[in-house]
């Protein structure tokens, strides 16, 4: 199986079915039903792990999310916290316990190793200037007309 077809078929059940969180979270507000604090978390943690994947855009998820929260507060059931965004520490935590053990062992030797001798300070060098002001200085001017040639008339097109 070609691996754009893969995609395409988990994504469209993963588009699925955060189709039909929402659409339940919907209907139990249109239902007043019980538990509608718990379907709009999970609906909105779907839309989360839809757009940080890249199967929906970003936009797409909070627009979406928006409109759910809204829904849910004039319903007088908003979730109390939203889904939490992940974020880098947790990520780290879930490396592999085998990489996360070499990766100790080679922060250990590094810390073992003894400090190298000051180096000296490198030269400094004129900073060449930046800006628009630059731009036009650094370009080159352009060639004057060849001494043989007369220059052409300005003709309008038609």
């Amino acid at each position: 199986m070609r691996a754009t077809v893969g995609r395409t078929v988990r994504n469209k059940a993963v588009r699925s079915a955060v189709k039909t969180r929402v659409v339940k979270v919907r209907r139990a507000i249109a239902e007043h039903a019980e538990g509608l604090a718990e379907l709009g978390v999970a609906a909105i943690a779907s839309l989360d792990r839809a757009a940080n994947k890249g199967i929906l855009h970003r936009n797409n998820a909070a627009r979406r999310k928006s409109r759910l929260m809204k829904a849910l507060s004039t319903a007088g059931q908003a979730p109390a916290v939203a889904a939490p965004k992940p974020t880098k520490a947790k990520a780290k935590a879930k490396v592999a316990p085998a990489k996360a053990a070499k990766l100790r062992a080679k922060a250990k030797a590094v810390a073992a190793k003894p400090a190298a001798p000051a180096a000296k300070p490198a030269a400094t060098k004129a900073k060449a200037p930046t800006g628009p002001a630059a731009k036009t200085a650094a370009k080159p001017a352009k060639p004057a007309a060849k001494a043989g040639k007369a220059a052409k008339p300005a003709t309008k097109k038609r």
